[in-house]
């Protein structure tokens, strides 16, 4: 499953009214409540400008199956669920975040497998890359993230979790349309595009910590 809020939702403290026409149909996970701040700690993901024209050849051949499909703008990889901090915790779990994540070093991943997602309440379907190459790596930093979210009493991530960086989305649950065929197309557009395995390697030099609309960085050694 994916987090119901990702990175550039508008999940601030200042909105106080959920108006899921606002935001294109995106419903929350829970209620909102002033003083306490969505919270989500991912790995951003820079793209180049042939992999927005490999995205955009997913996403043409995928919207012949839902048409709703819309693509993502920023990319990224979870390494929690989408959590709530109360204000006055944001400090202290930001510098036992740093603490825990200060002996990382960078690394490589490849994100070469076509892959549908729902998230928890199933409102939302995503297109995915799905992570082949350093799940391990991933899983030692989820590791040290899950031990701050326990200090402050706050839900972990996923057990045996699917890495990906999700590509597009669409409300509902789509899974049925998009699985089987769809799929296998958009694997075959993937593994035929010219230089995919240069572009499907990513390098990961820091990790992202949204709180609400604060934005917090842990470069990687």
């Amino acid at each position: 499953p994916v987090p119901a809020v990702l990175p550039g939702d508008p999940e601030t403290e200042e909105a106080v009214r959920d108006d899921s026409s606002r935001h294109g149909g995106r419903v929350r996970r829970f209620p909102h409540e002033r003083g306490s701040w969505a919270t989500h700690i991912y790995l951003p993901c820079r793209v180049q400008e042939e992999f927005l024209e490999l995205l955009d050849l997913l996403v043409s051949r995928a919207r012949t199956y839902v048409s709703s499909l819309a693509a993502m703008e920023e990319f990224h990889l979870s390494l929690s669920q989408c959590v709530v901090l109360h204000y006055h915790w944001i400090d202290p779990f930001i510098r036992s975040l740093k603490v825990r994540l200060a002996p990382f070093h960078r690394f490589f991943c490849m994100a070469d497998q076509v892959k549908v997602y729902t998230n928890e309440n199933k409102t939302r379907t995503f297109i995915g890359l799905e992570i082949s190459t350093g799940h391990f790596q991933l899983l030692d930093l989820v590791s040290e993230v899950d031990r701050v979210l326990e200090e402050f009493d706050l839900p972990t991530f996923y057990k045996d979790p699917s890495f990906h960086i999700s590509l597009a989305w669409c409300v509902g649950d789509m899974s049925g349309r998009l699985e089987g065929q769809c799929l296998r197309e958009l694997q075959d557009i993937l593994d035929s595009f010219e230089d995919s395995a240069l572009l499907l390697r990513v390098q990961w030099e820091q990790i992202h910590c949204k709180s609400g609309n604060k934005y917090f960085s842990f470069p990687l050694r």
